[in-house]
């Protein structure tokens, strides 16, 4: 699987990836967490899908020794868990409004052994208000939780300026990222790129929207619960 993502990964990692994948299969079996329940299906549409980001997360880091991330609506800890596995030394919060969600994610936290992560039960409007949260992560980033113009008030709160925010969206990413623009200037960031991913193994497209934060974000913003998907900027 990292050898076909063009991601170099040592084999306790992988150990440490294969053993998340089995957590998350025996647990959706009683739980509710993803759609995805076959090995195969997590193994490429979670935990590959996941690792795409690798390259560019890497690229935009570089240079930070311990960075801070947080991983909004995480759901069953992805891309968050692997990312973690993957590059040890980023400090990473996964935050999910679903409590059995979170539960299941630190659960698999305690089993898989990681330090520097920890999840949190919270809704991204009301967190990212916080001063333990607001604008102070270097990268964040989000898996399929909402439209872009939605997303982007979700996300931007939290990151410090000069930090970043990955979007991993699909197919309909350029058209997301037309839609955003306004949000994006609004919330102070500024678009810098679409990098197209491949998922082996899946035919559909992948993108990661790479949006850099420049300035701080308005102190009206986020909008109170519901309102980023209700009246997108």
């Amino acid at each position: 699987m990292a050898g076909d993502l063009k991601v170099t990964l040592t084999d306790d990692q992988c150990s440490v990836l294969a053993r998340y994948a089995q957590l998350l299969v025996e647990w959706n079996s009683r739980v509710n967490l993803t759609a995805i329940e076959d090995d195969a299906g997590v193994l490429t549409r979670h935990l590959a899908d996941s690792l795409t980001v690798l390259p560019a997360l890497d690229r935009i880091l570089a240079g930070v020794p311990a960075p801070r991330m947080i991983d909004v609506g995480t759901g069953a800890g992805l891309p968050g868990i692997p990312i973690k596995i993957a590059r040890p030394h980023i400090v990473v919060d996964l935050t999910d409004s679903t409590g059995k969600k979170i539960r299941f994610c630190a659960a698999a936290i305690g089993e898989l052994e990681l330090a520097g992560i920890r999840a949190i039960h919270g809704r991204a409007e009301e967190m990212a208000r916080r001063p333990e949260h607001r604008e102070q992560y270097d990268l964040v980033i989000a898996r399929a939780v909402a439209p872009l113009p939605t997303l982007t008030e979700y996300m931007l709160p939290f990151a410090r300026v000069s930090g970043w925010c990955i979007a991993m969206k699909g197919a309909e990413a350029q058209a997301e990222a037309e839609q955003a623009q306004k949000a994006i200037a609004t919330l102070g960031g500024s678009m810098e790129t679409i990098d197209t991913v491949a998922l082996p193994g899946a035919p559909d497209r992948r993108a990661l929207i790479i949006i850099r934060k420049v300035r701080p974000t308005p102190a009206r913003y986020p909008r109170p619960s519901g309102a980023p998907r209700a009246s997108p900027l």
